[in-house]
């Protein structure tokens, strides 16, 4: 089937975007699946306190980058066929996903306080596990990770004792100027540049794919020959002048 010069780079573009897409929702859903099954980090789930808020944004992970993975096969099988229900298919279900990524979006930025209350809250209970349970490996894995993302240390600063071992490697005079973590987590900007960045570049990926894909598949169905007409041995003959009798 061929298809014009536009639609031809749309469906290029698309199998490469679709490919990204797919990588970062494999990302997204090893990240969940490690966080959730892991030997190290699976522990966590099984504390008491404050964990139902962590449990279910692990498990909205998993599903987003499963739901990423599959849409992104739709719209690479769609696209190397030609298909137009298999593209029809693709754009229910990234306009669905693009629906879902700007109302977490929104709510995240519009929400942005409840967001680090959330994340303190889940430190605190990581950290009372790990000081409950003698210095837990799972526990210890989660602090650290808390630790260095936001540049913190335990709940008293420079002079945490307990989960020292756990907190960035900084030097002599720097140690004595970290913060303590609740404090610093609750009050993060999340609507950080980085965060946007990341928000914003995703949700383009996903509209550039949306746009691609509108364009070729109505392209497929200008490049597609006009219908076969079955016409039967009777309707020919008497579609046919009569030849005039030689006398």
């Amino acid at each position: 089937m061929a298809l014009g010069g536009c639609s031809q780079l749309c469906k290029c573009i698309l199998i490469l975007v679709n490919i990204v897409l797919g990588l970062i929702g494999f990302a997204i859903m090893a990240l969940g699946l490690w966080v959730r099954f892991s030997a190290q980090t699976r522990g966590i789930f099984n504390v008491d306190l404050h964990t139902t808020s962590f449990a279910i944004v692990v498990t909205l992970l998993i599903v987003l980058g499963a739901l990423m993975m599959v849409i992104s096969a739709f719209g690479n099988f769609g696209a190397c066929k030609e298909s137009k229900g298999v593209l029809t298919v693709f754009v229910v279900l990234l306009s669905f996903l693009l629906t879902f990524t700007i109302a977490a979006g929104t709510l995240a930025i519009m929400k942005s306080e409840e967001v680090g209350k959330l994340l303190s809250d889940a430190y605190t209970t990581t950290y009372a596990q790990y000081v409950d349970k003698g210095g837990d490996p799972s526990m210890a894995i989660m602090l650290q990770f808390f630790h260095n993302m936001f540049g913190c240390c335990g709940i008293l600063g420079s002079i945490e004792p307990v989960v020292r071992d756990t907190c960035p490697k900084k030097g002599f005079l720097d140690s004595f100027s970290v913060p303590a973590c609740p404090a610093v987590i609750a009050s993060k900007d999340y609507r950080s540049p980085a965060f946007m960045g990341g928000f914003f570049g995703i949700l383009a990926l996903m509209l550039f794919a949306l746009v691609c894909s509108l364009v070729l598949r109505k392209g497929i169905s200008s490049s597609s020959g006009p219908p076969y007409i079955l016409m039967s041995s009777t309707t020919f003959q008497q579609e046919m002048p009569h030849a005039e009798p030689n006398y």
